[in-house]
């Protein structure tokens, strides 16, 4: 069977690649399998300080391959929790959020249904204005179940996920930058994807990774428990060799060298 999901690692950055570029990358049972299984490599992977999401050819990611579930469906038992919190339809795109390293999709052509849902997995989205996109699932009869609701409810308005909902209606990248779905716009997403990609591996890796348990926390924690856990991190990396080597770096104007 052919890769469906490609990973290279340079200087901290994983750059991972949807490649099912004749289907427009569409979710079969075989891009499932393969999107799984990064994430999986991905958490192993103690060098990786950034990962970037994007897609090969002309789309992010179409959606369900309809015609591939026509013949037998996902396999997936939508009952069973197989990814931790998650099944492991949900987990292509819930599984991206539990990564320890940020990750930031680039997202072009076309995400609609599922392939909506996998970007916004992402901590960060950089997007083409003219990207088609749509919360496609009403179309089908079906209801959003890809993690979508568990993490839209931090980026858009209430309102705003209810009627793209109900009507399935597909919007652009430029709308989803005006409702929350999109970080920034990017005529070359990728690209900028990478820039910030490295930007951010430049700063203590161990700082970032503690960022994102806090934001991750943030979303369902009370004010007491964010509270407790922004101090419990701010502990461990006081005078930690990562966060001595910032000061360090800082003071003698010289890029730091942290390790991981």
């Amino acid at each position: 069977m052919e890769q469906r999901v490609t990973i290279n690692v340079a200087d901290g950055i994983a750059d991972i690649r949807l490649a099912r570029a004749e289907k427009m990358n569409a979710l079969d049972p075989a891009m499932f399998a393969g999107i799984n299984d990064a994430i999986a490599r991905l958490a192993e992977m103690k060098g990786v300080r950034v990962a970037v999401l994007s897609g090969e050819g002309r789309a992010f990611c179409a959606g369900l391959d309809m015609a591939s579930m026509a013949d037998g469906g996902s396999g997936t038992d939508l009952a069973a929790r197989s990814h931790g919190l998650a099944n492991a339809a949900q987990h292509v795109a819930w599984g991206w959020r539990e990564l320890p390293m940020p990750v930031i999709a680039a997202v072009h052509g076309v995400a609609m249904g599922g392939g909506f849902q996998v970007m916004s997995g992402a901590d960060i989205r950089i997007v083409h204005p003219a990207t088609r996109m749509s919360i496609r699932e009403t179309f089908w009869g079906l209801v959003p179940d890809m993690a979508g609701v568990a993490l839209w409810r931090t980026l858009a308005r209430d309102d705003v996920l209810r009627e793209l909902t109900y009507t399935a209606r597909e919007f652009s990248g430029a709308d989803a930058l005006a409702y929350g779905f999109a970080t920034r716009l990017a005529d070359d997403p990728h690209a900028a994807a990478m820039a910030l990609a490295r930007e951010i591996a430049g700063r203590n890796p161990d700082a970032v990774r503690a960022s994102k348990r806090l934001y991750n926390l943030a979303a369902d924690g009370d004010a007491a428990t964010v509270l407790r856990a922004e101090s419990a991190e701010q502990i461990r990396l006081l005078r930690s060799p990562n966060q001595v080597e910032a000061v360090r770096a800082n003071m003698e104007k010289r890029g730091p060298v942290f390790r991981d």
